[in-house]
């Protein structure tokens, strides 16, 4: 089982996660060239997908679905009021009504021998999830965009063998830095995005000897970079209340706009 960050950032997010026979992507926020080579450095093309899992509408996370998805009739799935608002995007373009289909928070399904779990996660859009994906006895998480995380969250994440998790921003950058009074507001509340050092507190409950490899991802341009984040999140991991000093995690900062490392479970 593999998984490999394509691009994560606030300007455009694509994961890959596959098997030997079967492969999605979570989320196509950037161009199809640039999921067509990273692809490619995966020895895969788009043809080779099964299906396209959407966290939500906003933007960084769909703006190339219609163009990908329309030239190799990719499936998408995605929550119903996510995918509603995805075919009210007109930058997308018009959809062929058979490439979509609705899934439930809570509700797991299969493509092939992947067994995708999509569960809620507190961000302000129309009904937002994010994915663990199982296959034979490994287990994979792509958790991002989420203000705050609550024991349900918790739950879906036990027993992974790798997760791509987001550390959106350092807060005293976020408290200093350029953007509006609102948008801070709304980036360090309750349905915002994650804090690197909420990032840290949640691996720090998480952490189990299976879990061997974490790409932190969806990094801020403006609030945040990579060694800060990866500092902070090893430190709370560390040394943390919680952390118990914990050396085993292979920790690792997705870049926000070229492919990372392969995972390989």
């Amino acid at each position: 089982m593999r998984l490999a960050s394509i691009a994560s950032g606030s300007s455009g997010n694509c994961i890959y996660i596959g098997s030997e026979n079967h492969h999605v992507l979570v989320d196509v926020g950037i161009g199809r060239k640039r999921v067509e080579e990273g692809l490619a450095a995966l020895d895969l093309t788009p043809a080779d997908l099964d299906g396209i899992l959407l966290t939500h509408e906003h933007s960084d996370h769909i703006s190339g679905l219609g163009v990908l998805s329309r030239r190799y009739e990719i499936p998408i799935y995605g929550t119903a009021a996510t995918l509603e608002r995805v075919q009210e995007a007109k930058s997308l373009g018009a959809f062929p009504g058979e490439l979509f289909h609705p899934v439930e928070a809570g509700s797991a399904f299969r493509l092939g021998d992947l067994e995708i779990h999509p569960f809620p996660v507190e961000h302000d859009a129309a009904d937002p999830v994010a994915y663990r994906v199982d296959w034979e006895d490994k287990s994979v998480a792509v958790v991002t965009d989420l203000g705050e995380y609550q024991p349900e969250t918790l739950e879906h994440l036990g027993e992974l063998d790798a997760l791509l998790l987001e550390a959106n921003h350092d807060l005293r950058m976020l408290q200093v830095g350029p953007y509006p009074y609102y948008l801070k507001q709304r980036v360090m509340g309750k349905k915002g995005h994650l804090s690197n050092d909420a990032a840290g507190q949640l691996l720090a409950e998480i952490w189990q000897p299976r879990l061997e490899h974490v790409l932190l991802g969806h990094l801020s341009k403006e609030n945040n970079y990579a060694e800060l984040a990866y500092e902070t999140v090893r430190t709370e991991l560390l040394l943390g209340e919680g952390g118990c000093g914990k050396h085993d995690v292979r920790l690792a900062v997705a870049p926000r706009a070229a492919r990372s490392e392969t995972i390989e479970i």
